[in-house]
């Protein structure tokens, strides 16, 4: 069967807000003003040290990294529930995927709140494979990760398709040499990250997105 592989923030979950604001109690618990959500939003995507670390440098702090990181997870634990959902169509999307194809979801988010998310929705049982940031491998954009599914699987980059929605995804699939799907509703878009990138599908709702997916997963079966 062929390998259909997920991002998850910003891809099959809207998940801004909760990191926005977590982020911004975690720079409020050392007595500065909340950064802009948009202007926190632009700095996920390559896991949470690199989002503390920016959001720190933005607010002109110099705690201890490790410190600040603390808190933040600790805030982030505590919401990581309060506003994220799954994008509109994503359940369907999913179910039809998992009947023709193997899923897999890919992710910098460090693995325990990504699993939380994904039980939280009923989406464990859709994923063969579940990979975070905090792996025993290089994060995205690096491929090994990718590739190590990809032989977990025992699928060809030919028979595999990636599905995200920024500049580290496209990274990934091409070090890859998968195919790519990329999504603009997703977080990735909010600062401009996909202008330049010429994807294989360019999905602007959920709902494209799912007929990429079945786009991908005809031809696969051709080949």
């Amino acid at each position: 069967m062929p390998l259909v592989v997920f991002d998850l923030d910003g891809t099959l979950i809207d998940s801004g807000r909760d990191l926005a604001d977590s982020t911004n109690e975690m720079l409020a618990s050392y007595g500065v003003r909340p950064l802009d959500v948009d202007a926190v939003v632009a700095m996920v995507g390559e896991g949470a040290k690199v989002l503390v670390e920016r959001a720190l440098a933005a607010a002109r702090l110099t705690p201890p990294l490790e410190e600040a990181l603390a808190r933040f997870r600790a805030i982030y634990d505590r919401r990581l529930l309060d506003t994220t959902r799954p994008y509109d169509g994503i359940d369907g999307i999913l179910a039809a995927a998992s009947s023709r194809a193997r899923l897999a979801v890919l992710t910098n988010k460090p693995l325990a709140p990504a699993k939380r998310l994904l039980d939280a929705f009923g989406w464990a049982s859709r994923f063969g494979w579940v990979v975070g940031g905090d792996s025993a491998f290089p994060r995205k954009p690096d491929p090994s990760s990718l590739q190590h599914v990809m032989r977990q699987a025992g699928v060809a980059a030919s028979s595999t398709l990636f599905v995200g929605d920024s500049r580290i995804d496209f990274e990934t699939a091409r070090n890859a040499h998968v195919r790519l799907l990329l999504v603009s509703y997703g977080m990735g878009q909010t600062h401009g990250q996909l202008d330049f990138i010429d994807s294989d599908i360019v999905a602007d709702t959920p709902a494209d997105m799912g007929r990429g997916i079945e786009q991908f997963l005809n031809g696969a079966a051709g080949l």
